[in-house]
């Protein structure tokens, strides 16, 4: 049993039993989950967005995400949800003050603290590290720590004082059956929103549709010809008077004489209106414009009068 050199095999080397669960390290997780950006998988920077499921971006990669029109996006579960920048909301972080960054480890020759982390909670100042739930509003984008929102219990943001309701708040990279919760909440946010906006098209229609309305009583001259009203009425006009001098010169016809035409018979003297005598002077109908016989003009002249 025996083999080269006298070693003896052991059971655990000639029988294969299950392969062991690969643990995940949970610091390295957690770093990986809030100081990285879920899409593009580089270091979070300002401006900073979150998700309706609690995942946190940066704010350029969704916008490049959302412009790509390539077949060949990759359409991960990260980014999956997010169909328009109205989908994200940029978040209002504080700042950890003790917080240093890359220069004190400029040199690399110090040990980087994993549980600073850069941002803060700026009602209770819990560090945003992911050892403690932290949560954002939608309605203004605010980020505090779920301690704090319990602990001081308020209608209105503590930050900036916008009101809020409780469907408003969102878990930042909560646990699967947050996730589940916060999903659930989304789709029927958008159901209602799809519904509302088919609600709105009847009313829009029926808006429209009302001058339509109202344009075919005012007649068909205004939607066949797009002519004012006021031409409409001219021709109706012109209509009514050719009539009665259509029949006159029927009647003229049929009596065998040729009528004079209809102006004449209406034509009358200006001496007969009732206007001033100051405007009948100027025409010659008037009295002062005759002249007799010694007055009028010699038939070898034009113009002169000669006596």
């Amino acid at each position: 049993m025996g083999c080269d050199g006298g070693t003896i095999p052991k059971r655990h080397e000639l029988v294969k039993g299950p392969k062991k669960v690969e643990k995940v390290d949970k610091d390295a997780e957690l770093v990986a989950q809030w100081n990285y950006c879920a899409l593009s998988q580089e270091i979070l920077r300002r401006p900073i967005v979150a998700c309706e499921l609690g995942r946190l971006y940066n704010k350029d990669a969704v916008i490049e995400f959302l412009l790509d029109k390539s077949s060949e996006k990759a359409l991960g579960k990260a980014a999956a949800h997010i169909r328009s920048i109205k989908n994200v909301t940029e978040l209002r972080l504080s700042d950890n003050p003790a917080w240093e960054g890359d220069k004190g480890n400029s040199k690399g020759d110090r040990h980087d603290d994993l549980q600073r982390a850069r941002f803060i909670c700026p009602v209770v100042g819990l560090e945003m590290n992911g050892r403690h739930r932290f949560c954002f509003l939608r309605c203004c984008g605010c980020v505090f720590s779920e301690r704090a929102l319990k602990e001081i219990k308020a209608e209105v943001c503590h930050t900036c004082g916008a009101a809020f309701r409780e469907d408003d708040i969102t878990v930042l990279n909560g646990t699967k059956e947050d996730v589940e919760i916060l999903k659930r909440r989304m789709e029927e946010r958008r159901l209602r929103a799809r519904l509302e906006k088919k609600a709105k098209k009847p009313k829009v229609a029926e808006s429209v549709s009302k001058p339509d309305v109202i344009e075919d009583s005012a007649g068909p001259s205004k939607i066949k010809a797009g002519k004012p009203a006021e031409s409409s009425l001219d021709s109706r006009e012109k209509k009514i008077n050719l009539a009665p001098n259509s029949a006159a010169a029927e009647n003229g016809s049929s009596s065998g004489k040729v009528g004079k035409p209809p102006c004449a018979a209406t034509k009358r003297s200006i001496a007969d209106s009732e206007a001033s005598e100051a405007y009948k002077s100027l025409f010659t109908t008037h009295s002062s414009a005759k002249r007799s016989k010694e007055e009028s003009a010699h038939w070898v002249t034009h113009t002169s009068y000669c006596f």
